[in-house]
């Protein structure tokens, strides 16, 4: 004898619309197939979770880095090097590389998903700048503006905080990677690069030109391990015959060439690639400023970034990251595209007239993010001029001493040297013609 309940009777036929069984459901009245959404809300529901790696200093929690031979809190980082020193008792020390402390130098071949760092997570919205501490010395309270510093003193009893816990206001990094070129190092550099330009520099930079007021900044960097893949497809040229037609002013070069269909793969990993996460840093408006001269100073050795520890900021600007791990996606693929397409180069070297793609795919298989602040020596120069003028920057590579820079230069001088090269090489070319 079975206990089953009869099946449900059927649904009497449409009536025509407007009937109850004409009206859609109502939202969360049952699971939804994501099988049937767009690719790209499927893709986004079905992807998992980021996983994370907890980067926090737990043992800074307090606000406070303790010397580990005194305990006191007066902490500076030792110029021209990766250590940190007690000002009381003089004990020095070297911060934990993030490479070793977190494991984030392996793995490459095996990622999967996406991996945020607990200093890469998103911004909570509406964060404020401001943090306070309750000093361990005297009771005191103690406030840090996290929008133009990141160490204070106790007014009271000289006990030295930093911002060393990792809120959700893009402050807080995971590591950092120590300045080694010092200021009068960075200052001749600089020095060294706007002599070679004085020439066609505008009068106004050279009066004004004062490399004392070079600053040093901590930019911020999502610093970015990938696995992916891609496939390109186009077309490329073998040349079989070259030759000419016509005569004087209307000869003209002519090719042949056979035109063969070329496909690539390529699987590949990325190492530490480095992506600007500041909007104002990563803006390369050229008719506005020369932020991409940045660029040119890279990279970085981030493999010797040690675990984040507010004292090495002490009297070092820094600048806070506003772009989260989904406003980089784009950048990152467009660097990833650019790579898969250098790693085919070789592989297409017999076609010499060049192969054009037309296709491409990309597919990221694995990621891992990692928020650093990365040293770097600034001077910058505002050009008045239309629409806000132009903000020049020279930049030295705090750990190489690289120098790159944009000096304005007077146009009419610039003018005055090709006209004065052109007339030149035009009385050579008079003279070989005449003899």
């Amino acid at each position: 004898m079975s206990n089953a309940k009869p099946p449900p009777p059927p649904l009497p036929p449409h009536t025509g619309p407007g009937s109850p069984q004409d009206v859609p459901p109502l939202p969360g009245s049952f699971p939804i197939d994501p099988k049937t959404l767009p690719e790209p809300i499927r893709d986004e529901l079905t992807a998992p979770d980021p996983a994370a790696i907890d980067t926090s200093a737990k043992e800074l929690k307090d606000g406070a880095n303790h010397c580990p031979k005194c305990g006191a809190t007066d902490i500076r980082h030792k110029h021209g090097s990766d250590l940190l020193v007690c000002l009381y008792c003089r004990n020095e020390w070297h911060g934990a590389r993030v490479e070793e402390e977190f494991g984030l130098g392996s793995g490459l071949d095996e990622l999967s998903g996406t991996i945020i760092a607990s200093g890469a997570k998103d911004i909570a919205a509406g964060s404020e700048h401001l943090m306070s501490f309750k000093c361990s010395g005297c009771g005191a309270e103690v406030t840090v503006n996290t929008e133009s510093q990141m160490t204070a003193r106790c007014h009271w009893c000289r006990h030295v905080f930093g911002v060393n816990e990792q809120v959700a206001n893009g402050a807080v990094p995971d590591a950092v990677l120590p300045f080694h070129i010092k200021k009068d190092d960075a200052v001749a550099r600089i020095r060294q690069f706007v002599d070679k330009r004085q020439l066609f520099a505008l009068k106004e930079f050279k009066e004004q030109f004062t490399p004392e007021n070079v600053s040093a900044v901590y930019l911020p960097y999502m610093i970015v391990d990938g696995r992916a893949s891609a496939d390109v497809a186009g077309q490329g040229e073998i040349e079989t015959a070259r030759y000419t037609r016509g005569s004087g002013n209307d000869k003209k070069t002519y090719y042949d060439a056979d035109v063969y269909d070329v496909e690539r793969h390529v699987d590949f990993t990325v190492d530490d690639l480095p992506l600007e996460s500041s909007g104002e840093r990563g803006n390369l408006d050229t008719s506005t400023n020369t932020n991409n001269i940045i660029n040119t100073i890279l990279p970085f050795d981030t493999k010797n970034a040690v675990k984040w520890n507010a004292s090495y900021l002490n009297g070092v600007n820094s600048e806070k990251r506003d772009r989260d791990v989904a406003h980089l996606h784009p950048r990152l693929e467009d660097q990833l595209l650019s790579i898969a397409r250098h790693k085919v180069v070789e592989s297409v070297s017999r076609y010499d007239r060049g192969v054009r793609w037309d296709q491409e795919r990309l597919d990221v298989h694995g990621t891992r993010w990692v928020s650093m602040y990365l040293p770097v020596w600034l001077y910058s120069y505002h050009q008045p001029g239309s629409k806000g003028g132009m903000l020049h920057y020279i930049a030295v590579n705090g750990r190489t001493g690289e120098t790159m820079g944009s000096v304005p230069v007077q146009q009419w001088k610039l003018i005055l040297a090709a006209l004065t090269v052109g007339t030149i090489l035009e009385s050579i070319a008079i003279w070989f013609l005449a003899n």
